[in-house]
């Protein structure tokens, strides 16, 4: 494999977290008033977590307690107004540079290995544009995951001028298993996350790879001129889209459900040049295109602070201790009976006892989780409208 694609995602973990530990996390989030009072959980107020000042987010940052001993503790959303605030406020967060990545972070495949900058094509040009889509880790296992429908995305290009085929996605920098579990490094307090994701741009286009196991289709034509203000657009998204975000948390599965935050991996990037594209001019086939998405189902999320105010000198040592223990059982294994052992942890508390950590925009969040739980679905998100602007662009 030469080009970018989904890696292998880290094995669902192993280790043994002792059972002290375990049970003082149950303890800890069945506490109603002391996990209230250590979370400093203020519906009313929208305070922050540690009595500091209210995160300016309000609503949706200091919001929601957990139901606790049976009572149902207050929310800032009391009505829908206020809760369409809270999903709106809770969306992917864009920032104003990328950092530079952490020598601890690696990844298994290189990331573009063949990338290249994106060209300057000349405006009388007309590129036809390619939706492509193939299992996750085809490259590695062929169409496995594609009978699980956990497909990859990328968009195609062909100038007409030229000849010239050129393949684009956005993935993670360090493999799946990275963006969605951090690594609890000895010595360190916090959770440690390589979850930067990226796009990537290679010339050709792999014909086979899209073919065999998944889709190479046709979907619009725009000029030259309209290639290079996506790639200006391009530039922007990615260097302020930097975060990967495995999970979509919804409040049930019905359709019109509430969701609580959205994911942001490849097929989002794909939507969002798709959009683009539209809102520049372009105007796409009327044919079916399904994408994956991994949703956790949750009640309302309980927001818990960042990571000063959580693992910092002032810090909430208990809920500290109760993240980590969380994760701990998220690390690759060494063995198949650690990974087991570990598995009926995660199963406990995640089925059994309702609990999920979840980080999303640099800080962190409670969700009280009901059932199914989990979901893979592969559902249809039509092509734009060019008269249908998407909010976020």
């Amino acid at each position: 494999a030469t080009r970018g694609r989904h890696g292998r995602r880290s094995p669902l973990p192993a280790a043994a977290a002792a059972a002290a530990a375990a049970a003082g996390l149950a303890a800890a989030l069945r506490a109603a008033p002391p996990l209230a009072r250590a979370l400093q959980v203020s519906g009313a107020a929208g305070a922050a977590p540690g009595g500091r000042s209210p995160h300016p987010n309000g609503c949706a940052r200091g919001a929601t307690a957990a139901r606790a001993n049976g009572r149902a503790r207050r929310s800032c959303c009391g009505t829908r107004l206020c809760l369409l605030l809270c999903v709106l406020l809770s969306q992917h967060r864009r920032f104003d540079y990328r950092p530079k990545t952490d020598p601890y972070c690696q990844a298994r495949y290189t990331f573009c290995p063949t990338g290249s900058a994106i060209p300057l094509m000349k405006e009388e040009d007309v590129i036809e544009v390619y939706r492509l889509q193939a299992p996750v880790w085809e490259f590695k296992y062929g169409d496995l995951l594609g009978h699980l429908k956990i497909m990859h995305d990328a968009v195609g290009f062909r100038s007409s001028l030229t000849g010239k085929n050129y393949t684009m996605e956005w993935y993670e920098l360090f493999q799946l298993g990275n963006c969605t579990f951090p690594h609890l490094r000895p010595g360190m307090d916090a959770p440690f996350w390589c979850n930067q994701g990226a796009a990537c741009f290679y010339e050709g286009i792999d014909d086979a790879h899209w073919k065999e196991n998944g889709t190479l289709v046709l979907v619009t034509t725009i000029s030259g001129t309209m290639f290079n203000k996506m790639a200006k657009w391009v530039k922007y998204d990615n260097e302020t889209g930097i975060y990967y975000e495995t999970w979509t948390v919804q409040a049930s599965p019905e359709k019109q459900a509430v969701v609580w935050f959205d994911s942001y991996e490849c097929s989002k990037f794909i939507l969002r040049t798709y959009q683009k594209l539209a809102d520049l001019g372009a105007v796409f086939k009327k044919i079916q295109t399904n994408y994956t998405s991994i949703i956790l189902f949750s009640g309302e999320p309980i927001y818990l602070g960042n990571e000063t105010s959580i693992f910092g000198p002032l810090g909430n040592k208990t809920l500290a201790a109760a993240i980590r223990d969380f994760y701990y059982p998220f690390k690759p294994h060494r063995t198949v009976g650690e990974f087991f052992v570990d598995l009926l942890k995660i199963i406990d508390r995640v089925v059994l006892n309702h609990q999920f950590y979840l980080f999303y925009n640099l800080e962190y969040w409670f969700l009280p989780m009901k059932s199914p739980y989990l979901k893979i679905i592969y559902e249809e998100v039509p092509l734009p409208n060019r008269n249908k602007t998407s909010p976020g662009l």
